[in-house]
């Protein structure tokens, strides 16, 4: 089951489903080179790197300029499975909307390059993108105490200095809160991330108390 199904399902009715909306995107998928097989794909195959381009930039089209502005991402596009559809390749598009923390699910027709269906909901979140893990651990970094201590930690592993985030082994997890009273209470309709750090010689950060608020885009550490 695909991730569209499963966010549709927690969802209930807090989901709004507006079927038929079209954005469109001029041009033609890029022409295959000069003396090479045109590559067939049937229904069920995963998508390949050109199907998920050419869905990332049709689902994105309505919403560039907040994309620009960092208030919407796109999390990930997957093939989608729903048994009902006919027989075209479709893909669904995962954006999420920081600024009104709004999970946004876009089903796109690839052969009509068209949105064909759009799901917005609310308290829904989606396991991490490897982008939302490198943004929590860019605002880790620069966090006033706890920034330090993982660039310390880092030099003691490695022995060598923290260059950027990108030097880090990172996994995330989406947090949920149960029963906190401080600021990461927010969590489930904020997006938020409980971040593993790997070191160098393969040990991992003690990060249990942290949590990373990607819409406040603050740290939170927990009280225990």
């Amino acid at each position: 089951m695909g991730r569209r199904l499963m966010v549709m399902a927690v969802a209930g009715a807090g989901m709004m489903t507006v079927a038929g909306a079209v954005l469109f995107i001029p041009g033609e998928q890029r022409s295959q080179a000069a003396g090479s097989a045109p590559q067939v794909v049937v229904q069920g195959d995963p998508l390949t790197a050109q199907e998920i381009a050419r869905a990332s930039s049709i689902a994105s089209a309505g919403s560039r300029e907040h994309l620009a502005a960092g208030q919407v991402k796109l999390l990930y596009v997957e093939r989608d499975d729903d048994k009902d559809a006919d027989e075209r390749r479709r893909a669904d598009a995962y954006l999420y909307d920081y600024s009104a923390d709004k999970l946004i699910v876009r089903t796109v027709d690839l052969d009509r390059g068209t949105v064909v269906e759009e799901s917005v909901a609310r308290g829904v979140q989606p396991p991490p993108s490897k982008a939302e893990e490198a943004t929590a651990a860019e605002l880790l970094l620069a966090h006033p105490q706890y920034g330090g201590g993982v660039r310390e930690s880092y030099a003691k592993a490695g022995g060598r200095q923290l260059r950027s985030a990108a030097d880090l082994g990172l996994r995330g997890l989406i947090f949920t809160p149960a029963g906190e009273r401080g600021p990461a209470r927010h969590c489930g309709i904020h997006r938020c991330l409980r971040l593993f750090v790997r070191l160098p010689d393969k040990t991992w950060l003690d990060t249990s108390r942290i949590v990373v608020d990607l819409s406040a885009k603050k740290i939170h550490t927990l009280e225990w």
